[in-house]
C-alpha cells in the first residue's frame, strides 16, 4: 500500500478514469442547484440525477468526479467516532447506461491493487455483496479470483438514500490488521460489521431504478454505474492512521488548534473529541458559505448556526474563551486548495461571517450566563436542584450548552434533574409521540412521581395473586387521596405481583380491588424512584389511598409471557449454534400472543436455516431441561458462562436464567420452571429491519398450536378446490395450474395483439402531419400495462420515422408511452412529451429522448391528453 496525500489520491483517481475514458465532471455547489428534494449536495451522485433518470444527456456515457458533500443526519456523532464527518469528499466513477456490473467491478480491482495506483495487497481485501446478486458473486468469484470466504452475502447492501437512483450494491473492504479492534468484544468482527479491522473503502451502485418524491420506485431508463469512495478514510488507510483525523486532511488545523489553545490533541480524551469537533466544523462551515449558504434560524442556515455554536461549546473544554474559529479558514483554504480554490478566494468573507456568528454566540453565552446565575440562586433555596425543564430552556431558546449547565450547577455544589432534561428533549425531537394522551399524562405527572418515594416491593416471581396497600395515587398530574369511578389514574402498591415493562417484556395486566372499588390494570412501568407504577381505570366504585387491595393479573396471558420469554433464550442460543457466534441480541418482544427477536447476521436466513433452528429449540423443549434461576454477583454470573447482552445496564447483583448446558443469560424476565413447559414453538417469519440486523417471530403453546391448525385448515381448503384427495399429490397439481394459466396467458396477449390490429385498420392512414413532424397519437386498447410496450413495439415496427404516443385505460389506470425517432431528439424528446402529457391525465412520468413512459388516474381525461400533446407539438 502507497503512502500517498489526500490531493495524490483524489488526483490519481481522477486520473485513472480518464484513461478508461471518463470525462471529468467538476465538483458541484453544495447547495443544490434546482434540486429542491434536497438540503445539502450529499453524495457524490446527487448532482448527476439529471443523467441517470435521462432528463439531460451528457457528453460522455463515463463520468468520474470527486464532489464534496454535506451529510448531518448524525451531527451529534462527529468527534465521537473515527470517522463520521459533516463535510466530505466522495471520489466517484460513472456509467450512464454504457458499462455495468463487470466493468466497474473490474475498473475498482485494477485501481486499488495496481502497484501503478494504489498498490493494495490482495489479499487484504474483503467484498460485501446483496445475497440475491449472483452476477456480482460470480465477477468477484470467477472473474477477480476472489474465494468465496471473502465475499460475504448482507441484506442491506441496497443503496437508497432517497429520491434519486438506487439499487443493489457490492462493497470492498481493507483489512488493517489485527492491532486494530481487537480488545472491544462488541465489535463485529468481519467485513461489513461494525469494527475498526475491516475498513470499507469504496461502495459500487448498480443503479437500476428511480426513488421518485413520492416513495414509489421505477425503473431507470438505462442501467446505471454509481460508485463512491470516501477521500477521507481513503487516506487514512494510505497514510496508515487510526482514524480519518489523523491525516494531511485535518491535522494541520487540529495543530492550529493546538497553538490557539495550548492543548495537546492527544493530551485527554475530553481534548480528542474537541479538537475532532472543531477541525470536521470548520470544514464544512467554510465549504458551505464558500457556496452561498449563511447562518439562520431555519433550513441550511440553522444546520450552519448548530455547527457553529456545537464547535465552540467543545472549546470551553480547550480553555478557549473568544472568537477563534474563523482563525481556521486559512488552514482549511489551504489544505483544500488544489482542488477547490473557491474557499481561499472568499477566505475574507467566510472569515467575516464566522467571526460574526461566534461573537455573537459568546454573547448569548453570557446572556444565558446570567439567566443560569439566577436559577443557581432559585435551586438554592428550594431543592439544591435546577428542573430539566428550565435547563432545557436555556438550552433551547438560548443556546447555552447542556454540559456548561452541569459543570457550573456541579461548581455550586447543585444537580440538575436530567431525566427532566432528557424528557423536555424527546418532546422537541418526536412530537407526534408526545402527543399521545397518555405521554402527555407521564410528562405532568413527572415532577410529581419524583417526590414520591413510598417503598414498593415487586413479588410477581413468587406469586400472582397478593393482598396489599395501595399506597400513592396520581390522577391529572397531581397526587391525591381519592379518585371516583370512570377515571384513569397512576398509583403504586405497597407490594404487587405486576411486571413493569423492561428487558422486552411487556407488562402484566389484571385487576387491582375490594369490596368498595374495581382498577382494571391495562400498563405497568417504572415511576422515578424504582417503584412499579400502574395505571388503570377506575370500573366502579371510589378508590382510596391506604386501602387493602387484592391484586390479581391475568393468569393465562403470564403463562404464555414466560412461555415466550423462555423461548427467546433458548432461541438466542440455537442461533448462535447454527449461524455462529456473531450472532447477538439486537432487540425482542415478549408478548402474551407472540414473540419477536431481533439479532445481528449478514443476510437473509435460508429456509433450511430457520428449519434447523426452530428444530433445535423444540429438542431443547422436549428435553425437559430444568429453568434455575439465581441471583448472584456479576462476575461470579459471568464466570460460570452467562451471556450477558449488548447495551444492558446490570447491576452488582444479577439474575441469572439457567438453561444449562445450553442457555445461561442474565435476564429480569419471567420464566418457565422447565423447557416442556413451552409445549411447542414455531417460527412465523424472518425479515430485515436494517444493515446486518435480522428479525425473527414466532409463537409457543397453544398460539403455535392454533398458528398451525390454521395452516392446515387451509392446506385442506386448497386440497379441496383443486380436487385432489391425496395430500402428496397437491404440489404436483398446483404446479400443472401454474403452467396451464401461464399458457393461457400468453394465448390471451397473442389474440389481444391481433384484435387490436384488427380495431386499428391500416395505421399508416392515421398518421398526422403536425409542425413538419409525422405524428400517430391515439388510445389504444391493452389487458395491462406491460403490453402497451409490446403494441408500441409493433408500431414502431411499421412506422419507423413516426413520433408515436399511445394511450390506455387499464381498469381506470391510464398508461402512456411515446417514442421518438433517433434523428429527431434533438428537436423533439420523449421525455417531455410524457412530463407534458402525463399531468393532464392525473399523473406522472418521464423518460429518455427516444422513448418515455408515464401513467396517471384520471382515465376520463384521455382524449383531452391526446388533444394537448398534439397542440404541444405543433408549438415546439
Amino acid at each position: 500500500m502507497k503512502n500517498l496525500k489526500a490531493s495524490e489520491i483524489r488526483q490519481k483517481f481522477l486520473d485513472y478514469f480518464v484513461e478508461q475514458g471518463h470525462m471529468i465532471e467538476p465538483s458541484a455547489s453544495l447547495v443544490p442547484i434546482d434540486d429542491d428534494s434536497l438540503l445539502w449536495i450529499n453524495s457524490g451522485v446527487a448532482t448527476l440525477k439529471k443523467y441517470f433518470d435521462g432528463r439531460e444527456i451528457p457528453k460522455k456515457p463515463r463520468i468520474v468526479n470527486s464532489q464534496k458533500a454535506i451529510r448531518t443526519n448524525d451531527i451529534e456523532n462527529v468527534g465521537f467516532t473515527a470517522r463520521h464527518h459533516t463535510f466530505f469528499e466522495m471520489l466517484g466513477n460513472f456509467s450512464i447506461g454504457n458499462y455495468f456490473k463487470k466493468e466497474a467491478i473490474e475498473f475498482a480491482w485494477e485501481f486499488l491493487t495496481s502497484d501503478k495506483w494504489m498498490g493494495m495487497e490482495k489479499e487484504r481485501l474483503y467484498v460485501t455483496i446483496h445475497p440475491e446478486d449472483t452476477e456480482a458473486y460470480s465477477l468477484w468469484h470467477e472473474d477477480i479470483g476472489l474465494e468465496e470466504s471473502r465475499i460475504i452475502r448482507i441484506e442491506g447492501n441496497f443503496w437508497d438514500i432517497g429520491e434519486g437512483p438506487s439499487g443493489p450494491n457490492t462493497e470492498i473492504f481493507y483489512d488493517r490488521g489485527s492491532d486494530y479492534g481487537q480488545n472491544d468484544p462488541a465489535e463485529e468482527m468481519y467485513p461489513g460489521g461494525e469494527n475498526e479491522r475491516y475498513l470499507e473503502v469504496w461502495n459500487l451502485v448498480f443503479s437500476e431504478f428511480n426513488h421518485n418524491k413520492d416513495h414509489t420506485y421505477t425503473p431507470l431508463p438505462n442501467k446505471n454505474i454509481d460508485t463512491g469512495m470516501g477521500l477521507e478514510r481513503m487516506a487514512s488507510i494510505s497514510q496508515n492512521v487510526r482514524t480519518n483525523y489523523e491525516t494531511d486532511l485535518f491535522m494541520p488545523i487540529i495543530k492550529e488548534v493546538e497553538v490557539i489553545s495550548g492543548k495537546n490533541y492527544l493530551e485527554k480524551d475530553n481534548y480528542d473529541v474537541a479538537f475532532k469537533i472543531i477541525a470536521d466544523h470548520i470544514r464544512t462551515i467554510s465549504f458551505a458559505i464558500a457556496d452561498g449558504a449563511l447562518p439562520a434560524n431555519e433550513g441550511r442556515g440553522y444546520v450552519l448556526r448548530r455547527l457553529l455554536r456545537r464547535a465552540v461549546r467543545f472549546s470551553q473544554s480547550l480553555e478557549i474563551n473568544e472568537p477563534f474559529m474563523f482563525k481556521l479558514v486559512d488552514i482549511v483554504a489551504q489544505i483544500m486548495e488544489p482542488y477547490y480554490p473557491n474557499v481561499k478566494e472568499k477566505s475574507d468573507f467566510i472569515k467575516r461571517v464566522v467571526r460574526s456568528e461566534e461573537k455573537r454566540f459568546h454573547e448569548t453565552l453570557e446572556e444565558g450566563m446570567a439567566i443560569l446565575n439566577n436559577l443557581v440562586d432559585k435551586a438554592k433555596e428550594d431543592n439544591d436542584e435546577i428542573s430539566g425543564e428550565d435547563a432545557f430552556k436555556l438550552y433551547d431558546t438560548y443556546g447555552f450548552p447542556i454540559e456548561l449547565t452541569e459543570e457550573i450547577a456541579s461548581q455550586q455544589y447543585l444537580t440538575i434533574d436530567m431525566d427532566g432534561f432528557d424528557r423536555e428533549m424527546s418532546k422537541q425531537r418526536d412530537r407526534a409521540r408526545q402527543a399521545r394522551q397518555s405521554s402527555d399524562s407521564m410528562q405532568v405527572q413527572s415532577e410529581v412521581l419524583k417526590k414520591i418515594t413510598t417503598q414498593s416491593d415487586f413479588v410477581g416471581y413468587e406469586v400472582e395473586d397478593k393482598i396489599t396497600t395501595l399506597t400513592d395515587i396520581v390522577h391529572n398530574g397531581k397526587a391525591v387521596k381519592r379518585v371516583e369511578a370512570g377515571e384513569t389514574i397512576y398509583f403504586i402498591l405497597k407490594e404487587t405481583p405486576f411486571y413493569a415493562v423492561s428487558g422486552g417484556q411487556v407488562a402484566d395486566e389484571g385487576i387491582v380491588s375490594n369490596e368498595n372499588f374495581e382498577i382494571k390494570v391495562t400498563e405497568v412501568t417504572k415511576a422515578p424512584n424504582g417503584q412499579n407504577l400502574h395505571q388503570g381505570e377506575v370500573q366502579f366504585g371510589t378508590v382510596q389511598v391506604g386501602e387493602k387491595v387484592s391484586a390479581s393479573i391475568n393468569h393465562n396471558e403470564r403463562q404464555a409471557i414466560k412461555k415466550n420469554h423462555s423461548a427467546t433464550h433458548l432461541l438466542h442460543a440455537a442461533l448462535k449454534e447454527i449461524l455462529g457466534e456473531h450472532v447477538n441480541q439486537a432487540g425482542s418482544l415478549v408478548a402474551s400472543d407472540y414473540m419477536r427477536f431481533d439479532f445481528s447476521h449478514f443476510g437473509p436466513m435460508s429456509d433450511e436455516e430457520v428449519r434447523k433452528v426452530e428444530s433445535l429449540v423444540n429438542e431443547k423443549i422436549w428435553e425437559n431441561i430444568n429453568v434455575v434461576i439465581q441471583e448472584m454477583p456479576l462476575e461470579e454470573a459471568k464466570q460460570m458462562g452467562a451471556m450477558a447482552l449488548f447495551g444492558e445496564k446490570y447491576g452488582d447483583i444479577v439474575r441469572v436464567v439457567n438453561m444449562a448446558p445450553f442457555s445461561i443469560e442474565l435476564c429480569g424476565g419471567i420464566h418457565v420452571t422447565n423447557t416442556a413447559e413451552i409445549g411447542l414453538f414455531k417460527i412465523i417469519s424472518e425479515s430485515g429491519t436494517g444493515a446486518g440486523v435480522r428479525r425473527l417471530e414466532a409463537v409457543t403453546g397453544k398460539a403455535a398450536f392454533l398458528y398451525l391448525q390454521d395452516i392446515q385448515d387451509k392446506f385442506n381448503s386448497v386440497k379441496s378446490k383443486v380436487k385432489v384427495k391425496d395430500d402428496n399429490q397437491i404440489e404436483d397439481k398446483v404446479d400443472q395450474l401454474i403452467h396451464d394459466e401461464k399458457v393461457l396467458t400468453k394465448r390471451v396477449d397473442q389474440f389481444n395483439k391481433e384484435l387490436t390490429r384488427l380495431k386499428m385498420g391500416d395505421i399508416t392512414e392515421q398518421v398526422e402531419e403536425i409542425n413538419g413532424f409525422k405524428v400517430f397519437a391515439t388510445e389504444v386498447e391493452v389487458s395491462n400495462p406491460k403490453a402497451i410496450r409490446e403494441v408500441m413495439d409493433d408500431f414502431k415496427s411499421k412506422l419507423q420515422d413516426t413520433i408515436i404516443i399511445l394511450v390506455s385505460n387499464v381498469n381506470g389506470k391510464v398508461s402512456l408511452i411515446a417514442t421518438v425517432p433517433k434523428d429527431l431528439t434533438n428537436q423533439v424528446k420523449a421525455g417531455n412529451i410524457i412530463k407534458e402529457m402525463a399531468p393532464v391525465v392525473g399523473g406522472n412520468g418521464g423518460g429518455r429522448p427516444d422513448m418515455a413512459q408515464g401513467g396517471g388516474t384520471q382515465p376520463e381525461n384521455i382524449t383531452e391528453s391526446l388533444r394537448f400533446i398534439k397542440n404541444y407539438i405543433k408549438e415546439l
